[in-house]
């Protein structure tokens, strides 16, 4: 690997799926063919330690809509003690003089079209050499003329929100009428203009049977990335909205085969990588439960396999596929951070412990020294299951899940069931993870 000029990088690191694990016989002692292939969790290039790969810059909290789960707890009007378009100015200063690599920047709120100098933000990040990233509102503000002028200022993505693959439903969770129908007018627009479009999807307990048909619009409306959140009690979310651990496993088994046909990732639900190793490995932990095999049958209907694209696969195959994107390693504090509205920063937007104020003192210093981002990157401060997990250097679990749930950002996510100190087998090469879901193509490879 080659160095430009300027950047401080460091070879790949070497996948390890089980660093510094207790000898015994589990998973970890199992020999898997995968491990001279490419690996089924990505890792960043970088000391995470020194410098964030990601920083989400949270600009107002101004919103026009009103949606049940919002974090932000966002109104209309923007708050007088925002950051000033100066301040803004020095935080995205303060990232772009680290030098490459440098950190992926994206502008949120709120609705950051709220903000009258959004453009110039936009374009001052872009000349300082940042890669520059949208997350607007569903809303009239989100126009093909406004986003082309984004692009034009510099921004290079934009990411919307679709909850639901029908207006009524979409409408209910954002709580405005009409946010559907702005929000796929502005995914198209984007696309138009020349930015990367990524689609979210908030999963809670009313939601997640939108998946499937979410799986299909998201290919329809040419997004390059899914980005489904699993939703966390904060804000306006309370825990009635999120899905217990048994449906959180099936969710994510579901989406794992869904990325087949969909690039996709997940937020405050790292367990996904996780699965993904013992996919690979032909490793079951649980049976799939009832609400997995209601995906695949409501996939089956919205998305017929002969309309999916050609050549998918099941089974161990579908885990080598090469149309597969497998998921970072980044968490909350470990490679992520979040700038509040008004200066405040946290591990993530979830996490809502504030570690310092960019009022007074530089990002990069707060996010490299301060004692809890510290710690959120350091695997072996993990308490509960997780800490005992063999797999805690590429997961780790949700911290904004056990803080939002228990008040321990270091305690075990309680939205993985996975058990680290039961043993585990491959199950039978016939039946790869002991079920075949519904309309499955025959298991190539």
């Amino acid at each position: 690997m080659v160095a430009r000029r300027g950047e401080t990088c460091r070879p790949a690191k070497a996948f390890r799926p089980f660093p510094d694990a207790p000898a015994r016989p589990t998973v970890n002692q199992v020999k898997s063919p995968w491990l001279d292939q490419a690996p089924p969790v990505r890792q960043l290039r970088f000391d995470v330690d020194a410098r964030p790969f990601l920083v989400l810059f949270e600009l107002t909290r101004a919103c026009a809509l009103a949606c049940r789960h919002c974090r932000a707890e966002a109104h209309p009007g923007r708050d007088p003690d925002e950051l000033s378009t100066a301040e803004i100015r020095a935080v995205l200063d303060d990232l772009a003089s680290i030098g490459a690599p440098r950190p992926r920047v994206v502008l949120t709120g709120g609705d950051p079209l709220e903000r009258p100098d959004l453009q110039t933000l936009v374009a001052h990040g872009a000349n300082a050499g940042l890669s520059m990233a949208i997350s607007p509102a569903g809303t009239p503000r989100a126009t093909a003329s406004t986003l082309g002028a984004l692009r034009h200022a510099g921004a290079t993505a934009v990411s919307f929100s679709l909850d639901a693959a029908t207006a009524e439903a979409h409408d209910d969770f954002r709580r405005v009428q009409g946010s559907f129908e702005w929000t796929v007018h502005g995914c198209r627009s984007a696309t138009e203009v020349g930015l990367r479009l990524q689609v979210n999807t908030t999963v809670t307990a009313a939601t997640v049977l939108e998946l499937p048909a979410l799986s299909r619009l998201v290919t329809d409306l040419h997004a390059a990335m899914w980005s489904v959140f699993f939703v966390v009690p904060t804000g306006r979310a309370d825990a009635t909205q999120a899905l217990s651990a048994e449906s959180t496993e099936d969710t994510l088994a579901f989406l794992h085969d869904v990325a087949q046909w969909v690039r996709l990732k997940t937020t405050e639900a790292p367990t996904f990588r996780r699965l993904a190793v013992h996919k690979r490995q032909g490793i079951t932990t649980r049976a799939p439960g009832p609400l997995y095999v209601e995906l695949h049958r409501r996939l089956a209907d919205a998305w017929p396999v002969s309309d999916r694209p050609s050549g998918a696969r099941t089974g161990p195959a579908a885990s080598t596929d090469p149309r597969r994107r497998a998921p970072l390693a980044v968490a909350d504090g470990r490679g992520v951070v979040f700038v509040s509205h008004t200066g405040d920063v946290q591990p993530s937007g979830f996490l809502r412990l504030v570690v310092g104020n960019v009022r007074e003192k530089p990002l990069t210093q707060l996010y490299a020294g301060a004692p809890l981002l510290r710690a959120l990157r350091d695997p072996s401060a993990l308490r509960g299951r997780c800490g005992r997990c063999e797999l805690r250097e590429i997961c780790g679990g949700s911290r904004a899940q056990a803080y939002a749930r228990h008040g321990d950002p270091l305690g075990e996510d309680p939205t993985c069931d996975y058990d680290p100190s039961v043993s585990f087998s491959p199950t039978s090469p016939a039946r790869p993870f002991g079920f075949e879901p519904p309309g499955a193509a025959p298991v190539e490879g």
